[in-house]
């Protein structure tokens, strides 16, 4: 796979942010950018899944908005008992 250089810009502020955590972990500006971008996709992906396999399994479990905040009620209170 080939690579395309493209220009983009960036507030003075972040762009130093970006260059001194590139520097720290001993990769270049463009490396950093490349893995940042990549890792930021990725997560993207992990959470649009997620959201599909619970909008499939409430499907097949006919789960309502509803029950679904009313476990989140029940599960906050038995988590706020034990502390």
């Amino acid at each position: 796979m080939g690579t395309v250089t493209d220009n983009i810009s960036f507030q003075e502020s972040l762009l130093k942010e970006i260059d001194k955590t590139a520097q720290k972990k001993h990769r270049s500006h463009s490396e950093f950018l490349h893995e940042a971008a990549r890792l930021y996709i990725q997560r993207q992906q992990q959470w649009e899944e997620l959201f599909r396999l619970g909008d499939e399994l409430s499907g097949i479990k006919q789960l309502t908005d509803r029950y679904v905040e009313d476990e989140i009620n029940a599960a906050r209170k038995k988590n706020a008992v034990s502390q």
